[in-house]
C-alpha cells in the first residue's frame, strides 16, 4: 500500500513534468529538433558525468541495475537520475518511449521501498512480518513496475496482466493488484488523465465522446448524404444494351426509369440469373428481369431509417424518391464517405465529394503579372485559337497564363494513385509556353488528374488566385435542367472571378478570322465588360471592324442610346478601327443578333451574360446558347466577375 501511494505520486509528478518539459522546449528553446535533441545531449552527458566512474562504463542505467548489486544509496542516485533524464529527452521531442523508463523506475522504487521496509523493522524491532529475503526485493520490485507504470498511463490493468506474464508468479498477483490500483487513484485524484491523452491534446488531438458523435450523426438525412447525380437505365432498353452499359460502368445495380419516374432496379445478378435460363433472350425489355417497386428512401428520412433498410433487406443501394421522381441515390460507400465527414469535423459540405486532384506534371514561371489568367485545354483541336485569344488578353492586361489540362478518371479510382499517360498534355502545354515566349506574358503549365472537372477548375481558381478564366464552349448542351452544360454552368454560377467561354467557328479545319466583330449591347455590367475586352481581341484581326448594335422590342419605346455612346467612347479612345452603330427593332434579340451577323459576314459575337435565373432561362429562351447553336461564327460570352 505505501509503495503504492509513493508510485500514484511521484507517477503523476513524472506526467506532469513531461508536459513542464514540452512547454519549456517550445516557449524557451525554439530551436529546430536536432539542436533541442543536442542540447538533450549535452544536460544528459554532463549529469552522467558527475556519477561515479563505475556507472559510466556501461551503454544505459538500464543495464547497471540488470548486472549489478547497488546499495539503496545507489539506487536512490540512479532512480532520481533516470527520472530526470528522461524528462529532458522527452521534452526535447526526441524519438523515444515511456513505456520501458516506467518499468525501470517503477523497479527501482520498489527496491528502496522494500529497502526502507527491512531497515525500519531492523530498527525499530516492530513486527511488520518482512523475512528479509531476496524474495521480498524481488516483489517489491515487480510489484513497483505495476504501480508506476499505473500511475503513468492510467492503466492499472494493462499494468498488473504486463508484469505478470513476466514471471508468471501467482504469489505476485494480490501485492501487484494493490499497488497498481492504489497507484491509479493517487494520480488521478493529483493529476487526472492518461499521459498520453495529455500529449495528444499537446498535439491538438481532442479526444471526444461517443454521445457527442452520436448526436452528430442523428442529424443527417438522406438528402445530405445520397449522390444527386444518378446514372439510370430506361425500361425499354433491350437486356444486350443493359449489358453494355454494366460493362461501361462499375457500378452493380442500376435505377430503371420511364417517363422521368422510377419503376425499378437492376442488378448485375438480375441479369446474371435470367442469363442462366432457357428462355432468356437478350432482345427482351430490361422491364421483363428488373425487380419492380424496389425499397426507396425520402430524401427527409434520417440516416437512421436508411441504415434499417439497407440491413433489413440485405440490400447496397436505396434510390432516393420524391413523389416517384428520382432524386439520387445512397450506396453504403456514400454512409461511410459522410459519417467519415462529420467524426473528422468537415461538416461544410456533407455527402458524396470528390477526392481532391493530384498534380502530375506542372511548370512555373516567374510571378511579375499583374494577376493571373486561368485557360483549361480540353478541346486539341481548338487549343491553339483558344491559346491565342487568352495570350493577348494576357499581354493586354499584364497578366500570368496558367495553362491547365485536367485528366479525367473514374470515381472508383483515386487520382492520385492512377496511372496516367501525360504525353498530348505535356505537347499542348509546351505548345503554350511558346506562345507566351511570342507575346511576352509568363505561362505556368500544370496537368492534374481528377474524378469532376468543374471542381477541380474552381480548386486551381482558389488555390491561384485567378483573376480570368477563358474556356471553350460547346454552343449548346443536351443535360437536363442545364443552361451551358455542366461544367460551363458550374463556374458560370459559382467562379468569382471574370469569365469569357468561346465557342469557335463551326469549322475545325480551318483557322478562324478575327476580322468582323458584332457586339449586341443593352447597357448591362457583363455588356460592358465584354467592350472592355474588344482592344485585346482585336489583335488578333488583321484589319478589324465593329458593329456596335442594341435590340429592343416593338411593343416598347426607343431604349436609352447612352449604352451605345459610352461603348463608341471608350472604343474610340483604344481603338484605330472603324466602329459602326446601330439599332434594330425586333421580337426576338436572338433572331435580330443571328441576322445581323449573317449580314454583314461577321466573325465573332460577343455577348455579355445576362444575370436571369434558370427558370427566366426557360420562359424566354437561352440567347447565347441560341446564337451559339445556329450562327456558324465564332460566338464569346463575358462574365464579370461575381463581386
Amino acid at each position: 500500500m505505501v509503495l503504492g501511494v509513493l508510485a500514484g505520486l511521484l507517477g503523476a509528478l513524472f506526467s506532469r513534468g513531461i508536459l513542464l518539459s514540452l512547454a519549456f522546449n517550445r516557449r524557451m528553446l525554439r530551436f529546430g529538433l536536432p539542436l533541442r535533441m543536442a542540447w538533450a545531449g549535452l544536460i544528459s552527458g554532463l549529469l552522467v558525468a558527475l556519477l561515479p566512474a563505475a556507472l559510466r562504463d556501461t551503454a544505459s542505467l538500464q543495464e547497471v541495475w540488470l548486472t549489478s548489486d547497488l546499495g539503496w544509496a545507489m539506487t536512490a542516485v540512479l532512480f532520481v537520475t533516470k527520472f530526470l533524464l528522461t524528462l529532458v529527452a522527452c521534452g526535447s521531442g526526441a524519438p523515444g518511449g515511456l513505456f520501458a523508463p516506467s518499468l525501470i523506475l517503477g523497479s527501482a522504487l520498489g527496491l528502496l521501498v522494500s529497502t526502507a521496509a527491512l531497515a525500519l523493522q531492523n530498527a525499530s524491532g516492530l513486527p511488520l512480518g518482512l523475512d528479509g529475503s531476496d524474495g521480498l526485493v524481488t516483489t517489491c520490485a515487480l510489484a513497483g513496475m505495476g504501480a508506476f507504470f499505473s500511475a503513468v498511463t492510467r492503466g492499472p490493468i494493462t499494468a498488473i496482466v504486463i508484469v505478470f506474464e513476466m514471471t508468471a508468479d501467482f504469489n505476485l498477483v494480490l501485492p501487484l493488484m494493490i499497488g497498481s490500483v492504489i497507484a491509479y487513484l493517487v494520480a488521478e485524484s493529483i493529476y487526472s488523465g492518461s499521459i498520453y491523452k495529455h500529449l495528444l491534446a499537446w498535439n491538438g488531438i481532442e479526444l471526444q465522446k461517443t454521445g457527442a458523435i452520436d448526436t452528430r450523426l442523428s442529424g443527417l438525412t438522406a438528402a445530405d448524404i445520397m449522390q444527386s447525380r444518378v446514372e439510370t437505365l430506361s425500361s425499354q432498353i433491350s437486356l444486350d444494351e443493359a449489358i453494355q452499359a454494366f460493362s461501361r460502368s462499375h457500378h452493380r445495380g442500376f435505377p430503371v426509369v420511364e417517363a422521368g419516374k422510377l419503376v425499378g432496379i437492376v442488378t448485375q445478378t438480375d441479369l446474371a440469373n435470367n442469363s442462366g435460363e432457357c428462355h432468356f433472350a437478350r432482345d427482351q425489355p430490361l422491364s421483363s428481369v428488373m425487380t419492380p417497386q424496389p425499397v426507396t428512401v425520402n430524401p427527409t428520412d434520417p440516416l437512421t431509417q436508411v441504415l434499417h433498410l439497407l440491413n433489413r433487406y440485405k440490400i447496397s443501394r436505396l434510390p432516393v424518391v420524391d413523389r416517384r421522381k428520382l432524386v439520387g441515390i445512397i450506396t453504403r460507400a456514400d454512409i461511410i464517405r459522410a459519417e467519415s465527414d462529420q467524426l473528422s469535423g468537415k461538416t461544410a459540405q456533407v455527402g458524396p465529394q470528390p477526392e481532391p486532384s493530384y498534380v502530375v506534371y506542372q511548370t512555373r514561371s516567374p510571378a511579375v503579372g499583374r494577376g493571373r489568367l486561368l485557360v483549361p485545354i480540353a478541346n486539341p483541336q481548338t487549343a491553339e485559337a483558344l491559346l491565342q485569344m487568352a495570350a493577348v488578353i494576357a499581354h493586354d492586361r499584364d497578366y500570368e497564363l496558367e495553362c491547365l489540362q485536367v485528366i479525367l478518371v473514374p470515381r472508383y479510382q483515386s487520382p492520385a494513385e492512377t496511372s496516367v499517360s501525360t504525353t498530348l498534355s505535356r505537347r499542348l502545354l509546351k505548345h503554350a509556353t511558346r506562345l507566351g515566349e511570342k507575346w511576352n506574358v509568363p505561362v505556368h503549365t500544370e496537368v492534374r488528374v481528377t474524378h469532376d472537372i468543374a471542381y477541380t477548375l474552381l480548386e486551381v481558381l482558389k488555390e491561384r488566385h485567378i483573376d480570368l478564366i477563358v474556356m471553350g464552349w460547346k454552343g449548346e448542351t443536351t443535360t437536363p435542367g442545364r443552361v451551358f452544360g455542366n461544367v460551363v454552368d458550374t463556374i458560370i454560377r459559382q467562379a468569382s472571378c471574370d469569365v469569357v467561354l468561346v465557342k469557335f467557328a463551326d469549322a475545325p479545319d480551318a483557322v478562324p478570322h478575327f476580322d468582323r466583330w458584332l457586339i449586341p449591347t443593352a447597357g448591362g455590367p457583363n455588356a460592358r465588360q465584354a467592350i472592355r475586352f474588344l482592344p485585346a481581341f482585336t489583335q488578333l484581326a488583321t484589319r478589324p471592324e465593329i458593329f456596335l448594335c442594341q435590340v429592343h422590342s416593338p411593343q416598347h419605346n426607343l431604349p436609352d442610346a447612352s449604352a451605345l455612346d459610352e461603348a463608341m467612347t471608350y472604343l474610340g479612345k483604344r481603338l484605330d478601327c472603324p466602329v459602326a452603330l446601330t439599332s434594330l427593332c425586333a421580337s426576338s434579340v436572338s433572331e435580330a443578333v443571328i441576322d445581323l451577323a449573317q449580314k454583314d459576314q461577321c466573325d465573332v459575337i460577343v455577348l455579355g451574360a445576362t444575370r436571369e435565373g434558370l427558370l427566366q432561362q426557360v420562359i424566354y429562351g437561352n440567347i447565347p446558347e441560341e446564337i451559339a447553336r445556329r450562327c456558324g461564327c465564332t460566338v464569346i460570352l463575358v462574365r464579370g466577375a461575381i463581386v
